[in-house]
């Protein structure tokens, strides 16, 4: 039964919970144009004050979810799994993570987003590379999926369209930090990716989209409690976002360091131990390991044999990319015109670093949007950025900027400076898994 928007808006900006029959209404007006912008946006600050109950936010998750393309992998002979940060700065770890755990015998489907404010988009970083394509045909991923063993694509439009609706009108209208709300929009996207096991990646720090532990658990929470009642075996984990994770932020120099890492070339530990968590969490919940020290015996075995890099360039080529990116990943990118050593300004502890301000930083050089239809410069952003706890002298090199000219070479570089905090003690660094 039809039940008028402002009816339902009235409803919920009361606290009162709203029935299956309404939530469907609510999300069938956001795909056919019944609720308009602004009655959407009045919802999603009614949802933003009052929340929504465990059983309000699977039935909006689920409803979002069926509202367009529902993925099947029937016929697959091994799980179907995936994982999802809330994101961050330098955050590379889908990368890594799915080349590991499809080694290890899995279908890993991702689908990745944009870069959104100071966060990096893995669609964007994967754009980098020359002739590589995020956008195939579903048919085609899936046909990818089979053959590699994973594929990592953007979104379509067809896939959940009721949350590319809402999330545009959160967006514009302060609501974008409701946790039932991101619940639903990261859920509705992951289920209709038809998996068998997700394991969420909650980044809180100065970086991520949760800047306390006391809002990151809520989240963790909330998606678990959505995912499991909607019927994917799920777990979230709390990983620290106070400090660029890895040496690089940017596009090109992301995946440079994506290479490095896949041959062992260069393993940052922060990075190595949020990638291995991640994907013993995933191994033992779809099976394929009994337990984490199982789990970690293949994790290193894929990674020593070199299994994990080869998956990964043929995913690479298959999405037309190069055969050889691995090997050789700057003969498929482009470099920045300007590369530029950022020196320290004193003697001591890097103690602090404001992880927000670096990712704005990227934004600033062109390596990220601050409108929707922007295009992005691959070449910009930080690399060989040293991590906090170490003791430098004036002078020292604590990073590298990569800009377009020299002018934004130098603004990037005195952001950079600002954005990093000395001492003269030691400082106590934030666990990397909390």
């Amino acid at each position: 039964m039809m039940i008028l928007p402002q009816e339902l808006i009235r409803i919920k900006r009361d606290g009162q919970a709203l029935s299956e029959n309404q939530i469907h209404n609510f999300v069938n007006g956001l795909v056919d144009g019944s609720f308009s912008d602004s009655q959407a946006g009045a919802m999603a600050m009614a949802i933003f004050q009052h929340g929504l109950s465990v059983e309000e936010k699977v039935t909006l998750t689920k409803a979002m979810m069926n509202s367009g393309d529902v993925l099947s992998w029937q016929g697959y002979d091994a799980p179907v799994v995936d994982k999802h940060s809330t994101g961050g700065v330098g955050d590379k770890v889908s990368f890594m993570l799915a080349a590991i755990v499809s080694a290890c015998g899995a279908y890993v489907p991702m689908i990745s987003g944009r870069g959104l404010g100071h966060t990096g988009g893995t669609s964007d970083k994967l754009e980098s590379i020359a002739g590589f394509n995020v956008e195939p045909t579903i048919s085609e991923f899936k046909r990818i999926v089979k053959d590699v063993g994973f594929a990592i694509i953007s979104q379509t439009d067809n896939l959940a369209p009721a949350d590319k609706r809402l999330y545009g009108i959160r967006d514009v209208t302060a609501t974008v930090e409701s946790i039932p709300l991101i619940t639903a929009s990261i859920l509705s996207k992951k289920l209709a990716a038809g998996l068998d096991t997700l394991v969420m990646d909650v980044k809180v720090g100065n970086g991520a989209m949760m800047t306390s532990l006391a809002d990151a658990k809520a989240l963790a929470d909330s998606i678990s409690s959505v995912a499991n009642g909607a019927g994917v075996k799920t777990q979230a984990i709390i990983t620290d976002m106070n400090q660029v994770l890895g040496t690089s932020a940017g596009n090109a120099v992301e995946m440079y360091e994506t290479a490095k890492y896949l041959t062992g070339k260069q393993r940052e530990p922060r990075l190595h131990k949020v990638v291995k968590t991640l994907a013993c969490a995933m191994l033992v919940s779809s099976g394929l390991a009994n337990n984490d020290q199982d789990a970690h015996l293949k994790i290193d075995k894929v990674l020593h044999s070199g299994k994990a890099a080869e998956i990964f360039e043929r995913m690479i080529a298959a999405l037309g990319g190069p055969k050889n990116f691995v090997e050789n990943p700057w003969g498929s990118m482009n470099k920045a015109e300007v590369i530029m050593e950022i020196k320290a300004t004193q003697h001591g502890y890097l103690a602090q670093m404001n992880t927000r301000d670096v990712g704005m930083s990227v934004v600033g050089l062109g390596g990220g949007r601050t409108a929707p239809k922007q295009l992005v410069d691959h070449t910009v952003g930080f690399d060989r950025i040293l991590p906090l706890g170490v003791l430098v002298n004036n002078g020292d090199v604590i990073a590298r900027v990569h800009a377009k000219d020299e002018s934004s070479a130098l603004l990037a570089s005195q952001q950079f400076k600002q954005a990093i905090t000395y001492s003269e003690e030691a400082p106590e660094l934030a666990p990397v898994i909390y």
